[in-house]
């Protein structure tokens, strides 16, 4: 099997051959998803006249990940900034990227008034422990923390291009970091010859670069599954994407749940904004502005982005009220009714849906390729109801999941659909959740009993799984798990009533 993994709307995989722009030669498409890159997953896209250039390009951005993720991490302990971090009031020669870095976040903190502080993960590291005790912390022990927060922790001389760490505090490079190190990765793939154009998805963060045209879904923060509609579509070219939210990760404290963004000027978790989208000629703006949007208020949040002629955002706050800017509606596919809540719901007679939450093995802890993995539904009689996703690499391979094929392979027709990519807030590598709202591959709604839910593995130089367990639909809230295996490190299903 070749290693490319294209996917389109819902993880279903497209290869798409396109006329190219100025001459006669053709392009394809060629996609790749890796997870457990920068702590989360990726996808490349390459446009180029053939396999082996896509090849190459693709290497070229993976070479340009690895370099500056040794350079900028705030997990391995080796990188550049991690020794940095380890230094006391001492003058270190730094490389040219870990100066710009911190210079940036020197900008955007001034910028966003506080709003971004690389040493909010002090706070972070507060609210965890408070998961973990399940006692929210102590006012005194959270304003200590702002005073260490807000202090100066580093100088810069660009004369020498040197840094002085002036502080103990720990500090994190996360915000735009990511969106950074993909905008110079999409950089190194666009220069190899014969490619015209590469779009990479970082967790959500998203550039697309050359001749190129992106159609990107904006994820639904209040229905956040993979195969969920969209809140609406753009067309993006030659821009960069970035969404950050409080959907995915977070603490739960006493059977409330905290954000994992924090505002470092009150050392409280953001909690007035469900997700923030923002549109700019960079991925450090689109990526940083989309971070301070949620910790700033709406008012801060627009009030700030008029500094910044060629940004579009989209603001969703907690109450699913939308605010965006002037040019947002004429990047979208489908216009945005205001008069409407984004987050309504088709619902069926059950008022009931089923989800499927699946971990995929991360193989000794370093990036890999995603596997191919088909999720679909059966009845007691063992005929299948519904096929909810199947992720896979080009239709010879199909017949690697074969369970699935026998149920769908025959009559199996690719999904259309405008979502090409989707812009969401950052999920940890592997995860992922689908849902099943209670109707057929007709999209009639099924009866209620039992039924079994299928998630089918399987990877290139891995091993086979298949896992399957039986559900009863009777508008009773009820909660199953799946044993594990060596694909699917965790997976669980939640029956329960629908969401808008």
């Amino acid at each position: 099997m070749k290693n490319y993994i294209a996917q389109g709307a819902c993880f279903f995989l497209i290869i798409l051959t396109l006329s190219s722009f100025g001459s006669a030669r053709k392009t394809k498409i060629y996609t790749s998803n890796y997870e457990n890159v920068l702590g989360t997953s990726l996808e490349i896209k390459i446009q180029s006249i053939n396999d082996k250039i896509a090849e190459k390009s693709e290497k070229a951005a993976l070479i340009e990940i690895d370099r500056l993720n040794k350079i900028l991490s705030s997990y391995d302990q080796t990188s550049e900034f991690k020794l940095f971090e380890q230094t006391f009031k001492t003058p270190v020669n730094i490389s040219t990227e870990l100066f710009e870095v911190l210079e940036l976040f020197n900008k955007w903190q001034n910028t966003t008034n506080g709003a971004l502080n690389p040493a909010a993960e002090t706070i972070s590291k507060i609210w965890k422990a408070a998961s973990i005790s399940n006692q929210l912390p102590q006012t005194s022990e959270l304003k200590e923390a702002v005073n260490k927060v807000t202090a100066l922790h580093w100088s810069l001389n660009k004369a020498n291009q040197s840094a002085t760490h002036l502080t103990t505090t720990p500090i994190a490079l996360n915000s735009f970091v990511k969106s950074y190190i993909i905008n110079k990765a999409a950089q190194a793939a666009l220069k190899v010859e014969g490619v015209d154009g590469v779009i990479i998805n970082i967790g959500g963060d998203i550039v697309v670069r050359g001749n190129m045209n992106e159609l990107i879904g904006i994820s639904n923060p209040f229905a956040d599954a993979e195969n969920d509609d969209a809140l609406t579509v753009l067309r993006i070219k030659d821009k960069a994407i970035a969404t950050s939210g409080n959907y995915r990760r977070g603490f739960k404290i006493q059977n409330n749940w905290y954000s994992h963004i924090i505002d470092p000027r009150t050392a409280q978790p953001a909690s007035s904004v469900a997700s923030a989208t923002v549109i700019a000629d960079d991925a450090t703006t689109a990526g940083a502005l989309a971070t301070a949007f949620n910790v700033l208020d709406v008012n801060e949040s627009m009030a700030l982005a008029k500094n910044f002629p060629n940004v579009e955002y989209l603001i969703v706050d907690k109450f699913g009220k939308y605010s965006f800017s002037n040019g947002w509606k004429d990047l979208e596919m489908n216009k945005l009714e205001i008069s409407k809540s984004g987050m309504e719901r088709e619902l069926n007679n059950s008022n009931f849906e089923t989800i499927i939450n699946f971990e995929l093995a991360l193989i000794k802890a370093q990036r890999v390729y995603r596997p191919f993995v088909a999720v679909w539904v059966e009845d007691e009689d063992k005929h299948p109801v519904k096929n909810i996703a199947v992720w896979y690499n080009k239709d010879k391979w199909l017949a690697d999941l074969k369970n699935w094929y026998r149920a769908y392979g025959a009559e199996y027709k690719l999904p259309g659909g405008p979502v090409q990519s989707t812009t969401s807030a950052t999920r940890a590598p592997g995860k992922y959740t689908l849902k099943w709202d209670g109707t057929d591959d007709q999209k009639k709604p099924v009866k209620n009993g039992t039924y079994t839910i299928n998630i089918e593995v399987v990877r290139e130089h891995g091993t086979y799984q298949i896992i399957s367990k039986k559900i009863t639909l009777n508008n009773k809230p009820q909660t199953y798990t799946f044993s594990p295996n060596e694909e699917v490190a965790s997976a669980s299903i939640e029956y329960r009533k629908k969401t808008k």
